[in-house]
């Protein structure tokens, strides 16, 4: 195909997802002009502000993302929200094709009575807060002395270390100021982790669950008759190196003695959440059932209940993907509707020129690996079809440049963060770490972020 100018292509979502496809597609053999359309004013999406603060092994993942927004081949459009700022309309007057990388960022309902006590919260909630996420409240209710957290995941590990950890043990970390100060003050003793299945069917990774048997002043308890193994746990544990490395540690842990620690976290497995339980609309138990594994690492309930006597529930059973006005949505799964990559409308057509990466296409599983190879399958869709993109767009070649779309957003007064602004608010957070002993303190004000970035502060 000979281009007479270059596939103009807009990622919605600065993160993994957003930028490994953008990296990918820059490679390819089309000539194309990318723009990475980003909603917060800060890049890196979920590794920035889904990541615990003592977890800043996973957070060199933002090394690797930056290497590839600084090269100077993709353009940064940061502090730009699709639906407001820039419409749909407005994405197809001025690109060849969208790819949605938006990522899936709010809890996964759950349906059970008393889910809207006063202390019942979403986990991807409390993760935001104590990750100095923007666009959510400075405070958080820490007044619970008994918490329950429902999942087996690794965000259920986090909620669950940074509720029990102590203050101090996170202090060398980027943690928020207004987030240290809440965890000051909290005066939990006890964290109760509720999974409704045996222990070869947690999620855990190995790691992140070794490390959690490695919190100062915190003990992990444990529970044997939790115990339960079937054909389906054998096969799992068989098939999967890694859930015989988790399962091994679980089995461990019920040899060990508690040590009379100050707070404790408790593994609860094989009960399933029937009831929040609530006085004057708050928060005072949970109620469980006790399950048993049907054969295949499925679990049944025994009827037989369990309450907990908890001021606190927090579910961490899995993120949601956000509708995006305009865009086929599959309310079922909580993803962009779509077929491999390509978007598709209710008919399940493809809808010419949009496609889906990450999470908003596959639903929030896998691993930051499992991103690469999903975005090199939606980015070889959008390459087969760059030459009818080209034909068919209904823009020229003016109306496509680059300096548009800039043009445009200012005319709407936002506040466009691009790479090198970000760098400015980069070097600021880290200048702030530095004076402590750390490595960044994070700024989580929206308009404080934007004024130093663009030289304004």
């Amino acid at each position: 195909m000979t281009q007479t100018r270059p596939l103009r292509v807009a990622i919605i979502g600065a993160g993994p997802a957003g930028t490994y496809a953008a990296d990918i597609l820059s490679k390819s053999d089309v000539n194309v002009s990318i723009d990475i359309i980003e909603r917060l004013p800060a890049p890196f999406g979920l590794v920035r502000y889904g990541v615990a603060p003592d977890h800043p092994r996973i957070k060199q993942i933002i090394v690797a993302l930056a290497n590839v927004l600084g090269r100077g081949d993709i353009r940064l459009l940061a502090n730009v929200n699709i639906g407001t700022d820039l419409t749909m309309q407005d994405l197809r007057d001025h690109y060849d094709a969208v790819i949605f990388a938006t990522g899936a960022f709010k809890d996964a309902d759950l349906d059970i009575p008393g889910i809207d006590l006063d202390g019942s919260y979403g986990a991807a909630d409390f993760v935001s807060w104590f990750d100095g996420h923007p666009d959510v409240p400075r405070t958080w209710p820490l007044n619970a002395t008994e918490v329950a957290v429902l999942g087996v995941g690794n965000v259920a590990l986090d909620v669950s270390r940074i509720l029990a950890k102590h203050v101090k043990d996170l202090e060398p970390t980027e943690i928020p100021d207004n987030v240290k100060e809440g965890l000051l003050a909290s005066p939990v003793t006890d964290v109760h982790v509720f999974g409704r299945r045996g222990p070869a069917q947690v999620k855990f990774t190995p790691l992140e669950l070794r490390e959690l048997g490695q919190v100062p002043d915190v003990d992990v308890i444990v529970y044997p008759e939790d115990y339960e193994f079937d054909e389906g746990s054998e096969r799992a544990m068989e098939e999967s190196k890694q859930t015989k490395q988790v399962v091994k540690t679980l089995v461990d842990w019920t040899l060990k003695e508690p040590t009379g620690a100050s707070r404790r976290i408790h593994l609860h497995l094989m009960q399933s959440p029937q009831e929040i339980l609530g006085e004057d609309g708050k928060v005072v138990g949970i109620r469980m059932e006790r399950m048993e594994l049907d054969g295949n690492g499925g679990a049944k309930g025994t009827g037989e209940t369990i309450d907990y006597p908890v001021q606190a529930v927090y579910r961490a059973i899995g993120y949601w993907g956000t509708e995006i006005d305009g865009v086929p949505y599959d309310d079922r799964k909580g993803v962009i509707a779509n077929d491999g990559g390509h978007v598709v409308d209710a008919e399940g057509a493809i809808v010419p020129g949009l496609y889906a990466t990450g999470w908003i296409k596959r639903g929030p599983v896998g691993l930051i690996g499992h991103t690469k190879s999903d975005a090199m399958e939606t980015i070889g869709m959008l390459v087969e079809d760059a030459e009818s993109l080209m034909a068919n767009s209904v823009a020229g070649a003016e109306q496509l440049s680059p300096d548009n779309v800039l043009r445009l957003l200012r005319s709407r007064d936002v506040d466009v963060v691009q790479w090198h602004d970000w760098e400015v608010l980069d070097a600021h957070e880290r200048a702030l770490g530095e004076a402590q002993g750390r490595e960044r303190v994070k700024v989580v004000p929206r308009d404080e972020m934007t004024d130093i970035a663009l030289g304004r502060a």
